[in-house]
C-alpha cells in the first residue's frame, strides 16, 4: 500500500465515530483518579474488615456492615484525625480492667484507659520474638529434644535434701557448731541432684488421711534414734512394722486435746477456727500440736531444724501434717508478715533474748496484728537455778517490742501484739529496738537477713481486719489492695475471677479423674497466685491440704494467700525445695514451666528432677500449660520413669494449653 493511502485511511479513523467514544472514556477515568487520588481517605461504605487486638480481645466487622468513626479519644468527635488508623495502643492506666464485676457476673463494660505511646517499642520487640519462636520451631520440623534415662543415685541419698545437707559448702564456710549451718546452702549450679533420690527398702504405700495422724509405716521412716530417744517420753513408740504416736508426750502431759482446750480457756478470744484459722508451730516435735487442730479447723504450719532428731518434719508429713523444714538463724523465713493469727512454741529451743531479741523480732514480723504468741517452757512455771531471770528478760523484751501479756496460767504463758503502731510510735526516744527504715519492705523474703527492729503496720490498717473463718476464704482481703501486680482498680474482679476459674477445673477433675477416690493428703500448688486451686480443692471436700508456693519469679501474693486462711511459701524453682523425699502426694504446676523456661537461669530438667524427688511413690502430677514445653515435659517424664498422659484442656484440641498428666508408679 501506497503512503499516502496509509495517511488517508488513518484520517478516516479518527474521524470516526468509535475513536471518539474510546477517547472521551478514556479522559473521564483519568480525570476520576486524579480526583480520588488527591482527596483524604475515606471508609467505604460497601465494604470494610477490620482485625484489632485490645486487651488481648479480637473484634472483626462484616464487610456488610458500614463501621461507625471511633471517636477522638480526648475530644470524642469523629474528625478525619481520629478516623485515621493508628497504632496499635498498649493499656497502661486501666480504671477496670478486670472481666467481672463486683457480683462475680461476667462483663465487658470496662473502660480500657489512657494510650501509652513508649511502650510500643515492648510491644514490637514481644512481636519479634514470638516471629523467631516460631521460625525455631520450623527449623526443629517437629523433632522433640530427647533425654536419656535417669539413674538412680545411691542409696545414701534416699533421704537427701540438696540444700540442707550441702556438707562441702557448710565446711567450707566452718559453720559446724553454728545454727547456721541449718539454713539453705544450695549446691552450685553444675552440682545439683542428677539422678532419681531411690526409696528406702520395704517402702509401702502410705497410710491413708486420718489413719495416718496416728500410725505410719516404720519402713517409710526409718528413724531408730528419734524412736529411742522419744520412747520414754510418751511421744512416739514402734510395734511391730509400724510407729505409734500417743497423743500426749512431755509437751502435752494431760493429751493434745486437753492442752488446746487450756488454751481456749485462757484466752476464750482466741476462738480456734473462727478467728484463730492460721497457726505457726515452732519446734514441732512430731507435730501432734498441729494434727489435733486440724479438728479444730486451724491449719498448722510445724516447723523444726534438720538436727540431731532430723526426722521430725519427716514423721510429721508421712502422717499427713503441713510441715517444713526452717531454722531461726539468720535470715528472714520464707512467710510473709501478718502471716500467723497464732505463734506456738511449746519446748522449741528457741533462745528468743539473744542479740536484743533479734529472733523474736522476726515471730514478730510474721504474727498478725491483734495475734497471739503461746510460750511454753519451763522459765514459765519453774523457779530453779537461772529460769525466773530468763522469765524477767523475756518479759522486758516483750514489753519493749509492745507485747501485752494477756493471761499466764500453769506452763503457758500467752502474750499479745498490738492492733495499731499506737504504742510502737509512743516509745521512749532511743527505745532498743528500734523501728526499722521505711524502705524496709517485711514481706521481702528470699535470702534476706534478720534485722533487729521493730516493723510497723501498714497504716491503713490493713492485716488484722480479716474476717472469720471460713468466710474469709473467698472474702477479697484488704492487703489485695497493696501487693504490686498488673491491676489497680480491677483487682476484686480479678481475686474472684481465679476462684471461680480453678472451682470449675477442679470440679471437672473431680468428675473425671474421680479425684476424691484417690486419697490425695499432701498438696502442693507450685505457682499458687492467689490460692484459688486450694480454695477450689477445700470448697469442693478434698480431704487434703495444700502448700501454696509463690515463685519469686512472680508477683509476691503470700499475704493474700494467708488472709484467705491457707498456708504458703517463697521459692525459686531454680533450687530444691526444703523438704524431705516422698512427702508429698499430688503436685500441681499451671503456667509454671513456660515462665521458668524464660528466666534462662535453670532449665525444666531442673525442676523435674525435684519434683520426682518430693512426690511419693503412686502420687501425682497434673501440669497445665502451653503446648510449646509439651513434648519436652513428656521426654523428661519418661526418662525419669513416670507414665505420662497428654489430654486437652476444656477450650479443645486447638487451644495453646495442655494438660499433662503423670504417675510415679511404685516399682
Amino acid at each position: 500500500m501506497k503512503p499516502t493511502a496509509i495517511v488517508t485511511a488513518a484520517v478516516d479513523i479518527v474521524k470516526g465515530p468509535y475513536f471518539v467514544k474510546i477517547a472521551a472514556v478514556a479522559l473521564l477515568s483519568l480525570s476520576l483518579f486524579a480526583l480520588f487520588y488527591h482527596l483524604p481517605s475515606i471508609p467505604s461504605a460497601v465494604s470494610y474488615a477490620s482485625t484489632s487486638a485490645v486487651g488481648g480481645v479480637n473484634t472483626s466487622i462484616s464487610p456488610s456492615i458500614s463501621p461507625q468513626p471511633l471517636p477522638s479519644p480526648t475530644t470524642g468527635s469523629s474528625s478525619n484525625s481520629s478516623r485515621r488508623r493508628q497504632p496499635l495502643p498498649w493499656v497502661t492506666e486501666a480504671p477496670r480492667i478486670g472481666i467481672v464485676d463486683e457480683t462475680g457476673a461476667m462483663t465487658v463494660e470496662f473502660d480500657i484507659g489512657e494510650f501509652d505511646s513508649s511502650a510500643m517499642e515492648e510491644l514490637r520487640n514481644l512481636s519479634d520474638w514470638r516471629e523467631e519462636e516460631k521460625k525455631e520451631e520450623n527449623n526443629d520440623s517437629g523433632v522433640r529434644v530427647r533425654y536419656e534415662k535417669y539413674k538412680v543415685c545411691e542409696e545414701t541419698k534416699s533421704e537427701y535434701i540438696p540444700c540442707l545437707d550441702n556438707v562441702e559448702e557448710i565446711t567450707r564456710l566452718n559453720l559446724s557448731g553454728s545454727v547456721e549451718r541449718f539454713e539453705r546452702h544450695c549446691p552450685e549450679v553444675g552440682k545439683g541432684l542428677d539422678c532419681l533420690v531411690p526409696m528406702p527398702k520395704g517402702y509401702k504405700r502410705s497410710i491413708p488421711w486420718p489413719k495416718s495422724r496416728d500410725e505410719v509405716w516404720f519402713s517409710n521412716v526409718p528413724r531408730i534414734r528419734l524412736v529411742k530417744d522419744k520412747n520414754g517420753q510418751n511421744w512416739i513408740a514402734r510395734k511391730g512394722d509400724k510407729l505409734f504416736f500417743p497423743r500426749g508426750g512431755r509437751q502435752f502431759i494431760h493429751g493434745v486435746d486437753e492442752y488446746l482446750n487450756q488454751i481456749s480457756q485462757m484466752v476464750p478470744a482466741i476462738a480456734f477456727g473462727r478467728h484463730t484459722r492460721v497457726a505457726l508451730d515452732i519446734g514441732c516435735g512430731i507435730a501432734s500440736f498441729g494434727a489435733f487442730l486440724l479438728q479444730r479447723n486451724v491449719i498448722t504450719l510445724s516447723i523444726a531444724l534438720k538436727d540431731a532428731h532430723e526426722n521430725q518434719i519427716q514423721f510429721a508429713l508421712e502422717r499427713g501434717v503441713p510441715a517444713m523444714a526452717a531454722a531461726f538463724a539468720s535470715r528472714r523465713l520464707l512467710y510473709p508478715s501478718q502471716a500467723f493469727d497464732l505463734i506456738h512454741c511449746s519446748r522449741c529451743r528457741i533462745d528468743w533474748i539473744r542479740d536484743d531479741g533479734i529472733l523474736l523480732l522476726e515471730a514478730n514480723r510474721m504474727l498478725r496484728a491483734g495475734g497471739y504468741f503461746v510460750w511454753s517452757v519451763q522459765p514459765v512455771y519453774k523457779h530453779e537455778d537461772n529460769l525466773p531471770e530468763q522469765w524477767r528478760e523475756m518479759q522486758d523484751l516483750t514489753s519493749r517490742i509492745c507485747w501485752e501479756l494477756v493471761k499466764k496460767e500453769g506452763s503457758i504463758a500467752i502474750w499479745q501484739k498490738p492492733l495499731n503502731n499506737s504504742c510502737y510510735l509512743n516509745r521512749d526516744a532511743g527505745a532498743q529496738p528500734p523501728l526499722c527504715d521505711s524502705n524496709d519492705d517485711p514481706d521481702n523474703v528470699w535470702y534476706i537477713s534478720l534485722r533487729a527492729c521493730i516493723n510497723l503496720l501498714p497504716e491503713n490498717g490493713y492485716g488484722p481486719n480479716v474476717i472469720t473463718w471460713p468466710m474469709r476464704l473467698h472474702y477479697p482481703p484488704d492487703r489485695l489492695q497493696i501487693i504490686t501486680m498488673d491491676a489497680s482498680i480491677s483487682r476484686k474482679e480479678i481475686f474472684k475471677a481465679e476462684s471461680k476459674y480453678w472451682n470449675d477445673i477442679i470440679e471437672s477433675y473431680v468428675r473425671a479423674f474421680r479425684w476424691k477416690q484417690m486419697n490425695f493428703r499432701n498438696v502442693m500448688d507450685m505457682r499458687a497466685g492467689f490460692g484459688g486451686f486450694a480454695a477450689a480443692l477445700h470448697d469442693l471436700q478434698i480431704d487434703c491440704w495444700v502448700m501454696n508456693v509463690v515463685p519469686v519469679s512472680g508477683f509476691n501474693t503470700l499475704p493474700v494467700i494467708y488472709d484467705r486462711g491457707l498456708i504458703g511459701v517463697m521459692h525459686d524453682w531454680c533450687e530444691p525445695f526444703d523438704t524431705y523425699p516422698r512427702t508429698y502426694d499430688l503436685l500441681h504446676a499451671a503456667g509454671l514451666f513456660s515462665v521458668e523456661q524464660k528466666r534462662h537461669k535453670c532449665n525444666i530438667s531442673t525442676i523435674m528432677l525435684e519434683m520426682d524427688r518430693i512426690l511419693r511413690p503412686d502420687g501425682i502430677v497434673y501440669v497445665r500449660d502451653s503446648v510449646s514445653v509439651m513434648d519436652e515435659l513428656q521426654e523428661i517424664a519418661k526418662a525419669m520413669g513416670w507414665v505420662p498422659f497428654l489430654r486437652d484442656t476444656g477450650e479443645g484440641e486447638h487451644a495453646s494449653w495442655k494438660i499433662l498428666i503423670c504417675e510415679k508408679r511404685m516399682p
